[in-house]
């Protein structure tokens, strides 16, 4: 039997990849500030694995952060700092015997949007280093990233129909196949397919981590719009009434929680970026919120605490990161505890 495990569960450690500047960064400096905001937040909690592109980037990296015992360095080739979607998965098998599996699913740049060979091979380096060596890997020849999937840990699995069913990721496949491709890789015994166009901005064809969330295997945590003027307002009501006819695995409705958006964002060229809370991180005894400096943060942050009452609630300062088209879910990824990591 095979199992997704879910965000909320004990983790050995999180891991990010330091931006640097041979990406398409034009505002470096404040996306590293973040970044530093991350790191130091969330080695208070836990172990957290940097990525980095060579020596002299660890230098840098190092100087800005000082010692810490919880901070752990790789050097890595990689496209980009999104590593939600490059960075594998975590399978725990439960029979005959417990065992975990790490699995490396085939990333193809959002569609072909972009660049993404090194992105891709990330995880054959990953494999290969001490840190994570010694665990079961597999490598399919399925796309598939992080983003695209949220597990409850009990056999649930919710997604987007515009990421998973889209042409630009597995062009052969139907629904029933990539259905089956879930079941047989991810442990899916149910699939909650939302039917939601992509927010302004977002070019991962609508991943279900910035439209709605699990936050407990009764309760899901989504993007929502009350303001009518909005161009979100009538595709998010429409996801909202979705969510509301989706049932928990014991046929129950799920406990519902709005999060508003903020205000628009917007790039140098007039593009809208894809700002939302949607995108939280869950780590031992803690919930990083994305915020953007606007009157909604307060309301995402109040609501976030209902959802996590024993958890800390961390507003994470992410204006700078949107500006890249992502934010802090899609900037990490969790491993599960029972994956013990060689420190």
């Amino acid at each position: 039997m095979i199992r997704f495990p879910a965000e909320w569960e004990t983790q050995s450690a999180v891991i990010i990849a330091w931006p640097h500047h041979s990406g398409d960064f034009t505002n470096l400096s404040a996306v590293e500030d973040t970044y530093h905001f991350v790191a130091t937040t969330i080695s208070r909690f836990q172990p957290l694995v940097i990525i980095c592109k060579d020596g002299e980037h660890q230098q840098h990296i190092q100087t800005q952060l000082g010692h810490n015992e919880k901070i752990h360095m790789v050097q890595a080739d990689y496209n980009d700092i999104w590593l939600r979607d490059t960075v594998f998965l975590t399978m725990e098998w439960q029979h005959p015997k417990a065992s975990v599996q790490l699995l490396n699913f085939r990333f193809n740049g959002w569609g072909k949007k972009y660049p993404h060979a090194a992105d891709d091979a990330l995880n054959l380096t990953l494999f290969a280093h001490p840190i994570f060596k010694g665990h079961p890997t597999a490598t399919l020849d399925l796309v598939l990233e992080g983003g695209s999937v949220e597990s409850d840990g009990q056999g649930t699995v919710m997604t987007t129909k515009n990421c998973l069913l889209n042409p630009n990721r597995n062009p052969d496949l139907s629904e029933a196949a990539i259905a089956g491709q879930l079941q047989n890789y991810l442990g899916a015994k149910r699939i909650l397919w939302v039917e939601q166009n992509n927010l302004a901005g977002d070019d991962t064809d609508a991943h279900i981590d910035t439209l709605a969330r699990f936050c407990d295997a009764n309760t899901i945590a989504y993007t929502s719009c009350d303001d009518s003027e909005d161009p979100h307002f009538q595709s998010l009501k429409n996801m909202e009434a979705q969510l509301k006819t989706f049932k928990t695995a014991s046929g129950e409705a799920y406990r519902l929680v709005a999060l508003p958006l903020p205000k628009p964002i917007f790039d140098e060229q007039g593009q809208q970026l894809p700002a939302n809370y949607s995108n939280f991180l869950i780590i031992n005894g803690a919930v990083l919120v994305p915020v953007y400096d606007d009157a909604m943060d307060a309301v995402a942050l109040e609501r976030l605490k209902g959802c996590f009452p024993n958890h800390e609630i961390i507003a994470t300062p992410c204006r700078p990161l949107v500006h890249q088209y992502g934010s802090l879910h899609c900037a990490s990824m969790q491993v599960p505890a029972f994956v013990k990591l060689n420190f």
